[in-house]
């Protein structure tokens, strides 16, 4: 039940690579100190598993592997993604009720972006970090949509623009430039009123969430590490 990653649709969800778009007032990089107790873990990575996450493989492989890294929060576990020419994704699939937990917190840091590329064309379709949040069309897959937030190496941070795979997804740039390279970078966004802004329609809930470090387009690579990802009502 994986969407499939040039435009192809999958039984219950759409293309797993898509996107979506950022709106600064919302909440752009910033370091977010935020109570985990009464939240609604979808990544647990500082606990080293990848329980409830399924593997997905487009071009190649990204290679998905736990470390300790040092200049992390309190020396935690985090998820490392190395991606030499390879595309492929890390899938949850848990719907998640945006009216009692409409937003998302989430961290990353990449060590290397891609040069001379255009991410508005499918050469160019490459992101060093990507985090989807995947709604299903079900039986009318027409209608399932991504909102794709990503670390861009060409567009300005708060930019939008179409995934050139398909109509149904949009890329957000929520993070861009060299600046914060081997830096973690910390986010948290109201996944509600994102897709209200963006889409024009209230969405209260979305059916799956991915991520993926992939530079199969561009024949480029990267290293990306990915901290933990969890939603709270506020």
């Amino acid at each position: 039940m994986f969407p499939c990653r040039y435009g192809q649709i999958s039984v219950t969800v759409l293309m797993f690579v898509t996107g979506l778009i950022l709106f600064p007032e919302n909440g752009a990089a910033a370091n977010v100190s935020t109570s985990e107790e009464t939240a609604l873990h979808i990544g647990k990575f500082s606990d080293g598993t990848l329980d409830g996450w399924e593997s997905r493989s487009f071009d190649g492989k990204t290679v998905y592997t736990f470390i300790t890294d040092s200049t992390s929060e309190q020396k935690r576990k985090t998820l490392k993604a190395s991606s030499h020419n390879s595309a492929s994704g890390l899938f949850r699939e848990l719907r998640i009720d945006l009216e009692k937990t409409p937003w998302i917190h989430w961290s990353w840091k990449t060590e290397q972006l891609f040069s001379n590329i255009n991410e508005n064309e499918k050469s160019g379709d490459d992101f060093v970090a990507r985090l989807y949040m995947i709604i299903d069309g079900g039986i009318f897959f027409w209608n399932s949509r991504t909102l794709n937030y990503v670390w861009s190496s060409s567009h300005q941070t708060g930019e939008t623009w179409p995934n050139p795979y398909t109509s149904n997804a949009t890329m957000l740039s929520v993070e861009s430039g060299n600046g914060s390279l081997g830096q973690w970078q910390h986010y948290k966004r109201n996944v509600r009123e994102d897709l209200r802004q963006l889409i024009g329609k209230d969405i209260r809930y979305i059916d799956a969430i991915a991520i993926m470090t992939d530079s199969d387009n561009s024949g480029q690579k990267t290293t990306t590490y990915y901290g933990d990802i969890f939603f709270t009502s506020d």
